[in-house]
């Protein structure tokens, strides 16, 4: 007999989080349980990037008391097993990932079991598991250093892949072309993860990878378009031919700028379109994944960029101009495991794919949640 679980893969690039932890992490918290109160899921896997933020030295203590706050609370006491991963050797830099996951089991799911790449076979998950340190001899996870990383965790034939990609390192450099240098080597990289789990055992298991890609929108294309009735000056540095900065300046309206841009620096003028309609008229230069529809698929997105949001807590909606908004953020997953997902045919929503605190300040990732019933049979 078909039955369905409620599982909830939430993915959070939390740099900014413990960058501002006394700031932050309370309303953070109360939004992630806000979510689990309201979809009730049985299963829930958090995927973390940036663990300890961009002063990871200084930070990491505040880390661990996050993920320990986070395990212990009231909230979800009714999960009785969990298996937690965070890698936070930030002294060993060649291995280093400043990655994080978290498996919740509730109490009514039974017979639940995970994959040990030693013994390569499946044990029962019976109690809370928490490693914290060094990974290298943690049986039930797989860590590799390249911005993606591969965090496989299984629940009824199922690969969970934490991962953390490129960003786009200059603003200026990611308009000269379409796509950007910084895109083709996300996408090397996305199709060496996916090679990884097709590698990681005899049988392809169902998958899904969720975490901060960086995808970012076709830079080019995008400023062609935001800009074709504006005039261009281009600004060098005085010493060479390098550009420092691009500024358009609308042709009428006593030239008034229009756009910026600077190695980290994108100000446009009306970034209201970015959250007009959750942006949807954007979408159309977000390419990165349809490089990979031959594997993979994603929930129709409805919902605006998640980076780079304000870090003040007076400015929860709007976006810095460091970069360009673009959902960084995503949950994708493989055709089988697509297939998994139940399809309510009543007309009642039964598949969310959301930002989390989308009126609150969460840093400057918005986090980013796929809830479901998972398709099973009378056993997981």
């Amino acid at each position: 007999m078909e039955t369905f679980t409620g599982v909830l893969l939430v993915t959070a690039n939390v740099g900014s989080l413990f960058d501002n932890v006394g700031e932050i992490q309370s309303e953070w918290l109360k939004q992630l349980y806000k979510t689990i109160q309201s979809y009730k899921p049985q299963f829930i896997a958090l995927h973390f990037q940036e663990v300890g933020g961009k002063d990871y030295m200084l930070n990491m203590g505040h880390a661990e008391n996050f993920f320990w706050t986070l395990e212990s609370s009231e909230e979800m006491k009714d999960f009785d097993r969990s298996c937690i991963y965070v890698d936070n050797q930030f002294k060993v830099e060649d291995s280093f990932t400043a990655l994080g996951s978290m498996y919740f089991i509730h109490k009514a799911l039974k017979n639940i079991q995970q994959y040990d790449f030693h013994v390569k076979n499946f044990k029962a998950v019976l109690e809370k598991n928490r490693y914290m340190g060094s990974l290298d001899r943690v049986t039930t996870v797989e860590k590799e250093k390249f911005p993606k990383n591969f965090w496989p965790d299984v629940s009824i034939g199922l690969d969970l892949v934490n991962v953390h990609l490129f960003h786009d390192a200059s603003n200026l450099i990611a308009c000269n072309s379409s796509p950007s240098i910084y895109s083709a080597n996300r996408n090397n990289a996305l199709r060496y993860v996916i090679s990884r789990i097709s590698d990681s055992r005899q049988t392809v298991l169902p998958f899904f990878v969720f975490g901060d890609f960086n995808f970012r929108l076709d830079t080019l294309s995008l400023v062609q378009d935001l800009s074709t009735a504006a005039d261009v000056q281009m600004v060098k540095k005085d010493s060479s031919n390098e550009v420092q900065r691009i500024i358009y300046e609308e042709k009428d309206n006593d030239h008034q700028v229009l756009l910026r841009i600077e190695e980290k620096l994108f100000a446009y003028l009306h970034q209201a379109v970015f959250r007009e309609d959750n942006g949807r008229a954007l979408l159309k230069y977000d390419k990165e994944v349809a490089a990979f529809d031959d594997v993979i698929r994603e929930e129709d997105i409805k919902f605006p960029p998640s980076y780079p949001y304000s870090e003040e807590h007076a400015k929860p909606t709007q976006y810095m101009n460091t970069r360009c908004p673009a959902w960084c953020d995503r949950i994708l997953m493989s055709h089988t495991a697509q297939d998994l997902i139940h399809r309510r045919d009543d007309g009642e929503k039964s598949v969310v794919y959301n930002t989390m605190g989308p009126n609150v300040c969460m840093g400057d990732h918005k986090p980013v949640f796929l809830s479901f019933s998972l398709k099973t049979n009378d056993h997981i």
